[in-house]
């Protein structure tokens, strides 16, 4: 089979094989009530309380799981549905938002790198594709070779985010069970649910590898 239509193929099929998952897990447990009666905001401010985190902020937001921890303004934002409900699937969620401010708290060194570089990174993620096109379309090689450059950098940021998406959910599960937010098998449903997540990161991983080597091949066979 032609390389190329494997590299597509793969660069469709392996993200939406992993949203599929994730949408799975979080719809099934999302439906679940903890047994504790917990919101995800009363489980995100007990565990940022227990880790000395009193000064984050938690702010519910719009949005579909666009959660996330904002380290410039130590503010952790939820999705509505995390905010609001008490389900398993809401306090894992939260929970791993809180393992991203222990991390920032702890000094975490794959948190450093990542916001160290994400500058350089966003401003090469912009100009990335129009200083490859600029190349196509003049065949000057060199310009394409500093447009793959630029196209690794992203692909660069993102086997930096791996280790520290994969240690928030490790912290998290600590967290939940250490605090008894959930208890029981509770605690195997925060696992799929944190898995899932980590997943969509892998996915995306192994889909720009594939797009970087598709340009790299591109070029070598041009």
């Amino acid at each position: 089979m032609d390389p190329y239509l494997l590299i597509f193929i793969g660069i469709l099929i392996i993200p939406i094989t992993a949203q599929i998952i994730i949408t799975i897990n979080y719809k099934k447990y999302s439906t679940i009530k903890n047994s504790t009666g917990i919101t995800g905001f009363e489980a995100a401010r007990k565990i940022l309380d227990a880790n000395g985190l009193k000064d984050i902020h938690i702010v519910e937001t719009k949005g579909y799981l666009t959660d996330h921890y904002d380290p410039q303004r130590k503010v952790i934002r939820l999705s509505s549905q995390v905010f609001q409900t008490d389900t398993i699937a809401a306090v894992s969620i939260a929970a791993h938002e809180c393992g991203h401010a222990i991390q920032h708290k702890d000094g975490y060194v794959f948190m450093k790198i990542r916001s160290f570089i994400f500058p350089i990174v966003n401003f090469a993620s912009k100009i990335a594709y129009v200083v490859l096109l600029i190349g196509f379309l003049t065949y000057i090689t060199n310009l394409i070779w500093l447009g793959i450059i630029l196209v690794s950098f992203g692909v660069i940021f993102q086997i930096v985010t791996l280790p520290v998406e994969f240690n928030a959910s490790k912290r998290a599960k600590i967290e939940l069970k250490k605090l008894s937010i959930l208890v029981n098998e509770e605690n195997d449903g925060a696992e799929k649910i944190l898995f899932s997540a980590a997943l969509t990161y892998v996915a995306g991983l192994i889909s720009s590898l594939l797009e970087l080597l598709r340009l790299i091949l591109i070029v070598r066979d041009n």
